[in-house]
C-alpha cells in the first residue's frame, strides 16, 4: 500500500488513528512516498504487476488532489485502486474549510464511483464495496472520502456479511448466438481477417485462452499498447502494435481487414486515427468488451459482445472447433492474406542496420 506521510501534515491529529494499526499490522505493507500523485502511481503499479487492488491514501485538500492525476489514469487504463482521502470534520464540509475540496466532486468523471462516508460505523462497508468495484467487472479506480471526526470516532467493527450493490451486474457471459456469429465470420466468410485485441485481454487474464485462439484460427494479430505481453512478439502470427506508434505491417492489416474482431480493446484515436470514417474502411467489426458502454462508442460494432475477455475468448474457441469439426473451415482461405502480410513484414522490419566502422555518414 503506497501513501503519503502524516508527519508532512501536522495539523492532521486523525492520523495516528489510521497509522497506529498499520504500524501493528503484519499483513498490510506500508509504503511512505513523497508525493500524493507518486503514491496513486505506485497503487497503479502494484495492481498492474499483480492483477490485484492497489490502494493509496493521502490526507484531505492537496493531498486528495494531487491523486486526482493517477485517478484518471487509472481509469483510463481500467486499472483497479482504491484512494482513501481525509476530508475535514463532517460539519465543516461545505464552509470551505482549512483544506477543504470536494474530492468526490472532483473525482466524479473519473471514478468508477466514489463514496463519503457519513458515520464510523459505515467505513467496513464503504472500503468492502470499493474493493468490490475496483476489482470486478471492468476494472478501475474506487475513491473512499472519510472525514476526520468520522476517522476519530470509536466504533464496533463489524465486517459487511454481503455486498448489496443494486444495479451493478457486470456481463460476464456472452450471449451464444452472437459468439457463434463471429466464429462463422473469423472460419467462413472473412478473407482478410485481423485479431485486434487490447489491455482487457490481460486484465482477465485471458492470454493463454487467446493463444489457443489464434493459433486454432491462424489469423494475423495485432495488440494495443495496453496488451503488450498478452502475445508473444516473437509469434509468427503477431504483426506488432497498431495505430501511430506501430508497426506498417500492423497498420496495413487493418487498414485492409476485411473483417477485425476486438477483444478488450475500446477504438482509440492512437490506433484509429481522428479520422474514424477512413479507419478500417472494408472491415466487418466484431466488437466484444465488458463494458458495454464501451461497444459501438467510437466504431459501430457489426457483432456486439458484451462479456468477460476470458469467458468470450474460451466459447470462441468452442465456436471455432465446432465450425472445424464441421468441416465448413477451408485450411488454405488465408494463403494470399498472409503473402500480402508478409510482404509487407519483409518490406518493413523493425531495427536497423549498423553503418560499416569509419564510413561517412554525409550525404554529397
Amino acid at each position: 500500500m503506497a501513501r503519503t506521510s502524516c508527519s508532512a501534515f501536522p495539523a492532521a491529529p486523525s492520523c495516528p488513528r489510521t497509522y497506529d494499526p498499520l504500524l501493528d499490522s503484519t499483513a498490510v505493507r506500508h509504503v511512505l512516498v513523497r508525493h500524493e500523485q507518486g503514491a496513486g502511481h505506485a497503487a497503479e503499479g502494484y495492481a498492474q504487476a499483480t492483477g490485484k487492488v492497489g490502494v493509496c491514501m493521502a490526507t484531505s485538500g492537496p493531498g486528495a488532489t494531487n491523486l486526482v492525476t493517477p485517478i484518471a489514469d487509472a481509469y483510463m487504463d481500467s486499472v483497479p485502486i482504491v484512494a482513501i482521502t481525509g476530508q475535514v470534520p463532517s460539519g465543516a464540509i461545505g464552509t470551505d474549510a482549512f483544506q477543504e475540496a470536494d474530492i468526490c466532486g472532483i473525482t466524479q468523471p473519473i471514478t468508477k464511483h466514489n463514496i463519503l462516508v457519513q458515520t464510523a460505523e459505515e467505513i467496513p462497508q464503504a472500503i468492502a464495496e470499493a474493493f468490490h468495484l475496483a476489482g470486478t467487472g471492468r476494472p478501475g479506480p474506487v475513491l473512499v472520502d472519510i472525514p476526520k471526526d468520522i476517522l476519530q470516532a470509536r466504533t464496533t467493527f463489524h465486517w459487511p456479511p454481503t455486498i448489496d450493490l443494486p444495479g451493478y451486474r457486470p456481463t460476464l457471459h456472452p450471449h451464444a448466438k452472437q459468439v457463434r456469429e463471429a466464429a462463422r465470420l473469423l472460419t467462413d466468410t472473412a478473407k482478410r481477417p485481423v485479431l485486434y485485441i487490447g489491455g482487457g485481454v490481460l486484465k482477465a487474464r485471458a492470454s493463454t485462452e487467446f493463444r489457443v485462439l489464434a493459433e486454432l484460427t491462424g489469423v494475423p494479430v495485432v495488440t494495443t499498447l495496453m496488451a503488450r505481453g498478452a502475445f508473444p512478439d516473437s509469434h509468427r502470427l503477431h504483426l506488432g502494435m497498431p495505430g501511430m506508434h506501430g508497426t506498417v505491417a500492423a497498420v496495413t492489416s487493418l487498414q485492409k481487414a476485411d473483417l477485425i474482431v476486438a477483444l478488450g480493446t475500446r477504438f482509440d484515436d492512437r490506433v484509429t486515427g481522428k479520422k474514424l470514417d477512413s479507419f478500417a474502411p472494408y472491415a466487418t467489426i466484431v466488437h466484444a468488451d465488458i463494458d458495454p458502454a464501451e461497444i459501438s462508442k467510437n466504431r459501430t460494432a457489426d457483432v456486439p459482445i458484451v462479456g468477460d475477455a476470458r469467458e468470450v475468448i474460451a466459447e470462441l474457441v468452442v465456436a471455432v472447433q465446432a465450425e472445424i469439426d464441421a468441416g465448413r473451415v477451408d485450411p488454405e482461405r488465408l494463403t494470399d492474406w498472409w503473402t500480402q502480410l508478409d510482404r509487407t513484414r519483409k518490406t518493413y522490419p523493425l531495427g536497423w542496420e549498423e553503418p560499416p566502422t569509419g564510413r561517412s555518414r554525409r550525404s554529397g
